[in-house]
């Protein structure tokens, strides 16, 4: 289990705590069904909050006694507004599904659950701009849009349960950065409440504007430590009239680089992914059924794979830049490839994704994970791996008993690996081992500990890997500036 004294938690002043009086308060302006809390007169017994309390990877947990659901705009105003006059802490939650403990609280704060935000408050089919609540779940959202003939910019292993608000929250990233940009870019508005209650209507639903600070780039990446985000307005790109996608192995790492250059020289404007496995996320994801793309005679010999996904506007043009590159592949005089395994139908193309996506499902099923997501040059992705896995053996702790796997897989097209290290357990000696090492080594790169998951509690420690003093000291006054009482999820980004 976590433990806030390792990395040195502190609150800057005596907080409160939601009191039966408060509960009284909050009745006033919410429904009755919107009150989760263990407070008396109450017959929630707090085993109902866990899922409140409690990351989804079983690493965080707080003792929140309360969860409040507002549904409108309004409704969160008034919470925060009380909150701040009572000094009691807050920490905004969407579909909970982070990785570093953003998301829970890591004492006894009020949680304020998005999920019954989950309108779409309009959709433009012409320019591609919706505007939902913060709840909708992006799954949603990508079906929403779907008969309009848009995406979403962002797609995610989570989209199933991660709601809109957290993605812009903490900037996240996923499958289709490389296409559309970051969240930075398709965000064209927000609406939040501010540390005080107000409410800040930046939701502008323009494509140019270029009238003074662009104030809502300030919450993209904040993790609700800024104010709350309550609506979004987003830029959808047009859905492609095709998508191919295919599975490549290769023998060497070495390869990775040369081969995207190659993919993308030819592939130029229909390239929209391309993902790197290792051969141990690759094979992990095989015996924990998250599907097997190339037979056993295809993968003898390879060292990793990459998954390439191109999105365009005609099949038969698509599909024969496709046929190009793999047969310029398999003509080189020393192939940069083993083999492949092109897709030929849907079932086929979410088959191949389901690989890719399945990945972080079998590392959980595999044992206890310490995820490190983390920019670096691709060219040192498999020198961390394995630069890792040889620190860990060095200190005795590589072992059916201890640390059983360490994998990196993640996205080639913007730096992103995710290094995985599966245990048996969390235990502290493989802790101490991981901290500051990995930190260190990703600093020796020039590289950011934190690539889309963002700093939450787990990484406040680690913040000056990346960030100077000076970058540092901005940062903490920009806190102090929108959030003076410290009440906007204490302990997350900043110590």
């Amino acid at each position: 289990m976590f433990r806030l004294a390792r990395h040195g938690l502190r609150w800057r002043r005596p907080y409160s705590s939601v009191a039966a009086s408060d509960i009284e308060h909050f009745k006033t302006f919410l429904p009755p069904n919107a009150i989760l809390t263990t407070l008396s007169p109450s017959n929630l017994a707090s085993s109902e909050l866990d899922p409140f309390n409690n990351d989804w990877m079983g690493k965080y947990r707080g003792q929140s006694t309360t969860v409040l659901k507002p549904k409108t705009t309004q409704q969160v105003s008034d919470i925060v507004r009380w909150c701040a006059s009572r000094e009691i802490p807050i920490v905004p939650q969407g579909g909970n599904t982070g990785l570093v403990g953003g998301s829970v609280p890591l004492r006894d704060e009020l949680v304020v659950s998005l999920a019954n935000m989950n309108s779409v408050r309009s959709f433009d089919p012409v320019s591609g701009i919706l505007v939902a609540d913060a709840g909708c779940i992006l799954q949603s959202l990508t079906d929403y849009v779907a008969p309009h003939n848009h995406i979403m910019p962002v797609d995610l292993g989570a989209k199933g349960s991660c709601h809109i608000g957290g993605n812009v929250a903490t900037n996240a990233g996923g499958l289709r950065l490389l296409r559309y940009g970051s969240l930075h870019g398709s965000v064209l508005g927000l609406e939040v409440v501010l540390p005080d209650g107000t409410i800040l209507d930046q939701l502008t639903s323009l494509r140019k504007d270029n009238t003074g600070y662009d104030l809502k780039q300030l919450f993209i990446g904040a993790e609700g430590t800024l104010g709350i985000i309550t609506a979004v307005s987003i830029l959808t790109p047009p859905s492609p009239q095709a998508s191919n996608n295919v599975i490549l192995a290769l023998p060497h790492f070495d390869n990775v680089q040369p081969l995207y250059r190659t993919v993308k020289r030819q592939l130029s404007e229909i390239l929209s992914a391309f993902e790197f496995i290792d051969r141990t996320a690759y094979d992990l994801a095989v015996k924990h059924s998250q599907g097997r793309a190339l037979s056993d005679e295809d993968v003898e010999g390879a060292e990793c794979f990459v998954l390439v996904e191109t999105s365009g506007g005609r099949r038969e043009h698509d599909e024969q830049k496709l046929e190009d590159l793999l047969s310029s592949l398999f003509d080189e005089e020393t192939p940069l490839i083993n083999s492949g395994v092109l897709s030929q139908n849907p079932a086929q193309f979410s088959s191949l994704w389901a690989l890719r996506e399945g990945v972080t499902e079998a590392v959980s099923k595999e044992g206890k994970a310490y995820k490190y997501d983390i920019s670096i040059p691709l060219a040192s992705f498999q020198t961390v791996v394995d630069t890792t896995r040889e620190h860990l053996r060095s200190k005795g702790l590589l072992g059916d008993h201890a640390v059983k796997h360490v994998l990196g897989y993640g996205h080639v097209g913007d730096g992103n690996l995710h290094l995985n290290i599966v245990a048996a357990a969390y235990m502290p000696e493989i802790q101490d081992a991981l901290e500051p090492f990995v930190y260190e080594l990703v600093a020796s790169y020039r590289g950011s500990v934190s690539a889309e998951h963002g700093i939450g509690a787990m990484k406040t420690h680690a913040l000056h890997y990346s960030k100077n003093d000076v970058s540092i000291e901005w940062m903490k006054k920009i806190k102090a500036l929108f959030d003076p009482k410290g009440i906007m999820n204490p302990g997350k980004v900043l110590e």
